[in-house]
């Protein structure tokens, strides 16, 4: 055999060999992956580099993500197909993302860019159109309008989502389960008024214990209803805390996942107070396991 082919051989054996070994590599990290977390809980990592940040989620073992980062027409910068393309090359999936500043006017770019994105629900986070509000002098949430017209903006919302080929939800913090000014509990009133062929509900589960209701209770009374959960603990002072590290009943409301309809969760922490982001995510990702969820 000459010099040349012997080259050659050893060239192709050594290219066959690191293809086996970025195969397995990827096998590997793609097995470890599983739970998903929402990226507002990295918000300033995500702003100052998101695809670092992106990698770190994925390397911490997450494996679906919900945006928090639509801006003119991109995600974290990036158009809706690039965002799509490197998600899919950490193996990461976009599920959902939360745009807050929808408007009816704007609704059909919006979902239009999230279906480009590769999303499949749509959430809306807060009441849209001005109507959230938040009290800085109480530190305390609410909305204007009445639970009727909100209603009538999501059902508007959702006819047009679920024209995109997108799902439409709603997401809760606490007000919505305490009487406005009318006596309406917000949320049942939504619930009750909506059609689910357009809309349904990501809930919250540290803002429902934090408004004093029982998740458990909301999906034997509402089954099916709830598409997404947000998962986070609560610490001894009320206060956000990472999972496993607080006082909710993960294990109970999970039991119950069937029923409330529940197709994917993810882990966010709206502020980690003296903990670094990616360390309070990692901590989270590792108690899920234990707890139960997959």
């Amino acid at each position: 055999m000459s010099i040349m082919k012997k080259l050659l051989n050893t060239t192709m054996l050594k290219l066959f060999t690191l293809g086996l070994a970025i195969l397995s590599t990827a096998t590997s990290l793609a097995q470890d992956q599983f739970g998903g977390l929402a990226l507002y809980t990295v918000r300033d990592a995500m702003a100052a580099d998101a695809k670092a940040t992106l990698k770190s989620i994925a390397e911490i073992g997450y494996q679906n993500v919900e945006a928090a980062g639509y801006k003119a027409g991109k995600y974290y910068d990036m158009t809706p197909e690039d965002f799509k393309k490197y998600l899919t090359e950490l193996n990461l999936k976009p599920v959902s993302t939360h745009q807050s500043d929808i408007t009816i006017d704007d609704a059909d770019v919006m979902f239009a860019d999230a279906k480009a994105a590769g999303f499949e629900y749509f959430v809306v986070p807060v009441p849209p159109m001005g109507l959230f509000k938040y009290y800085p002098e109480t530190k305390t949430m609410g909305m204007e309008g009445g639970a009727e017209n909100l209603a009538n903006i999501l059902t508007t919302l959702g006819k047009k989502c679920e024209k995109a080929g997108l799902k439409l939800l709603y997401h809760n913090h606490d007000f919505e389960f305490i009487k406005d000014k009318d006596g309406v509990v917000t949320i049942d009133y939504l619930l009750e008024n909506t059609d689910p062929k357009y809309v349904n509900f990501q809930m919250d589960l540290y803002w429902v214990t934090k408004a004093g209701a029982d998740p458990v209770a909301y999906f034997k009374k509402y089954p099916n209803r709830f598409k997404l959960w947000h998962v986070k603990d609560m610490d001894d002072q009320g206060r956000f805390a990472p999972v496993g590290n607080g006082s909710i009943d993960f294990a109970k409301i999970l039991e119950n996942k069937d029923l409330s309809g529940m197709k994917y969760y993810f882990v966010e922490q709206d502020m980690t107070f003296d903990m670094k982001p990616l360390e309070a995510i990692q901590i989270s990702h590792d108690a899920l396991k234990k707890i139960g969820f997959k």
